[in-house]
């Protein structure tokens, strides 16, 4: 709660102290106000952001038996972004403040509440080239990298929660050019810790590396629209986006690569190579949009092991996913969608039976993502397990 505090007095200290800087009031959804200096070395966009979200599970196997149902705030955040000298080096820091977004602290002492999201700098040092420090997003599937306060439906799909590879912190070289007038290709690679965001002490395991390429055949989308849910821009022309990631994870010490829980043995920690593939497209034209992802993680030997070769009850969460959302916008502000979302666990490593989700969502944009009402229906089925239906309905509100 402290540290909460005082993210709220830095805030308002700042709003006491506009007298020194050049200051304008954006429109609604594009900060609470910009900060330039007087000498024009540095620049500041502040913005904030909510989501309510309400619930409601019933056990399908019984007769929609069992009900339960919750009111929570999603997500709190606030954001600072601009750049610091020159418009060539630019930073971003996001705050979480939501008890979703904190998450908890783990047993083990180099893992803290996880406050900050993202602290990165990023330098466009040369023509196309930027390189990227700090703890930010790893370039892994296309669905993770949009914001959540971008997404098409109430929330990610069961494919991104169990295989996305999220924040982590060290370094990324980014490069983009064009093969034609039109055709355009973007390279990422990254070097990270491997063990996720906001790890205060030390590398248990090795480090983790990320390579990716993107293929946007037709030109750019729209207001960045190849990493936003929906064709709110209603593309007058087909445009599509193809993206290939392979993330390896050397000695990596958690059961989905950077993310999971830790594996521990009798003597420490039980450490493995992870590899991670994500495949995925991005489709819109007049309204309608496609998104697909596939991904599969695999592990040099998945099964955490005592001195004595006894298994420990830790492994490897090895398997692959497939996810399939559309949507169809009826009007400018009204959005009916579908996803279908498979999950095929390796049964002899992990134990699990398939997933199987279908969602059906309806959007209301009263003022595109930046304010919107969502509301989306689902029904899980679980191979071996309690089949399940899911309401939600959410509020986003970014300012």
């Amino acid at each position: 709660m402290k540290f909460n505090y005082l993210v709220i007095c830095a805030t308002l200290f700042i709003c006491s102290n506009l007298s020194s800087q050049e200051t304008s009031t954006p429109k609604f959804g594009k900060g609470l106000f910009n900060l330039i200096g007087k000498d024009s070395s540095f620049s500041m966009n502040v913005s904030a952001r909510m989501q309510m979200l309400g619930t409601s599970n019933w056990d399908v196997n019984n007769g929609l038996s069992n009900p339960t149902s919750n009111l929570l705030v999603r997500r709190a955040r606030l954001k600072f972004s601009g750049f610091a000298y020159s418009p060539k080096l630019k930073y971003k820091l996001e705050l979480g403040l939501s008890n979703r977004d904190i998450g908890k602290a783990s047993s083990f002492t180099n893992e803290a509440p996880k406050y900050i999201l993202d602290a990165v700098v990023k330098w466009n040092f040369s023509g196309n080239f930027v390189l990227w420090f700090g703890q930010t997003k790893l370039p892994g599937n296309r669905e993770r990298v949009i914001s959540s306060g971008d997404l098409q439906q109430v929330d990610r799909s069961l494919l991104n929660s169990r295989f996305n590879i999220d924040r982590d912190m060290g370094f990324q070289l980014r490069h983009h050019f064009n093969l034609t007038e039109k055709f355009i290709v973007k390279e990422m690679f990254s070097v990270s810790q491997g063990e996720g965001r906001n790890v205060t002490t030390g590398n248990l395991g090795g480090h983790q590396y990320t390579s990716r390429i993107e293929l946007l055949p037709f030109g750019k989308f729209a207001s960045k629209g190849d990493y936003r849910g929906s064709d709110l821009k209603f593309e007058p022309a087909p445009k599509l986006a193809l993206g290939f990631t392979y993330d390896f994870n050397n000695d990596a010490v958690k059961n989905r690569s950077n993310q999971g829980s830790y594996m521990t043995t009798d003597t420490g920690f039980y450490s493995t190579n992870i590899s991670t593939v994500f495949v995925d497209a991005m489709y819109k034209h007049k309204g309608f949009s496609v998104m697909a992802e596939y991904a599969y993680r695999d592990a040099e030997d998945a099964f955490a092991k005592n001195s004595d070769g006894t298994l420990t009850g830790d492994e490897v969460q090895v398997g692959n996913a497939l996810n399939l959302q559309t949507g169809y916008l009826l009007s400018e502000t009204l959005e009916i969608s579908g996803r279908y979302t498979n999950i095929d666990w390796d049964q002899n490593i992990t134990g699990k039976g398939n997933e199987t989700q279908y969602t059906l969502g309806l959007s209301k944009y009263i003022l595109g993502h930046k304010l919107k009402v969502q509301t989306d229906v689902s029904y899980l089925n679980l191979t071996g397990g309690t089949n399940e239906l899911l309401y939600r309905l959410q509020v986003d509100i970014h300012f």
